[in-house]
């Protein structure tokens, strides 16, 4: 035992492991920098006076306004809302009966159909764009809404499957029975006992497929016809043109309504735990 007032000395390797904390957390300091920084400056500049953006001229909100009345943006945004909201409401049902479906049954080769179900979550975006397309083609159907929506719900659907297992990995296998026992049909079951029980993780899985479809550009730019093109592709084509200060203002308003849904969908996942 060392005597009082005596220093006591590090142990071995103590300053390197001190040194390598401090570098990995200035590491991720950085990396975090690198991707918040230009996000920051995009919404700084939303506000600038300037037509070029270069420099600071004096704050302004002339852009949010001039963005509400350009009709192509406009047209593009609509578009882009009803092709995320026919996605959302048919991918969440066949998201949330899929995993209803793989959860109380056993199918042959369930494995295979669970795999098949995930593939379009991994597969490039180009790859699956492509294969949409020749697929249109070869089957006659015009490119326009019903292309992209199909499209769109093809990626989304995985995902609501995966939000609706995580979350009946944990459900009573005896609430379905008991419902049942009290003289409820199969249907009126899912629909009174386990729909409540999984709706933190159904509309989570809605507000991912919402997002993920409004954020779309390869899938969309191969499967969409010249009436239907979205507002990613309108925002790509008018940003090669060169620095537009209204699509500051836009990726202003959409920085907003992304983080409001990330809200949301947290919300709904610890209101689920919660329940749990």
């Amino acid at each position: 035992m060392e005597e009082q007032g005596t220093p006591v000395r590090n142990r071995p390797g103590s300053n390197l492991l001190d040194y390598l904390r401090w570098a990995s957390s200035g590491w991720t300091a950085l990396v975090f920098l690198f991707l918040y920084l230009p996000i920051l400056l995009l919404v700084v500049y939303s506000f600038n006076a300037s037509k070029l953006n270069v420099r600071w001229k004096g704050f302004t909100l002339d852009w949010y306004g001039k963005l509400f009345e350009n009709t192509e943006i406009l047209a593009a945004f609509q578009n882009s809302m009803i092709i995320a909201g026919v996605t959302t409401v048919v991918a969440t049902l066949l998201g949330t009966l899929g995993a209803w479906l793989l959860h109380r049954y056993r199918f042959p080769f369930v494995a295979t159909i669970g795999l098949l179900i995930f593939i379009p979550m991994v597969v490039p975006e180009v790859l699956m764009g492509v294969s949409l397309r020749v697929l249109f083609a070869s089957a006659g159907i015009e490119f326009g809404y019903l292309t992209v929506a199909i499209a769109h719900i093809t990626f989304c659907f995985p995902f609501v499957v995966i939000a609706v297992q995580a979350r009946l990995d944990g459900i009573d296998p005896h609430l379905e029975e008991a419902a049942q026992d009290l003289g409820a049909p199969p249907m009126k079951a899912f629909l009174l006992v386990i729909v409540p029980y999984l709706m933190p993780a159904i509309i989570s899985g809605a507000l991912m497929s919402f997002t993920l479809s409004m954020d779309e550009y390869i899938v969309t730019l191969f499967t969409t016809g010249s009436q239907s093109q979205t507002l990613p592709i309108k925002v790509y084509g008018l940003a090669k043109k060169g620095l537009n200060p209204q699509l500051n203002a836009l990726s202003t308003l959409f920085i907003l309504a992304t983080f409001a849904l990330v809200v949301l969908s947290e919300f709904f996942s610890r209101a689920g735990v919660r329940r749990k």
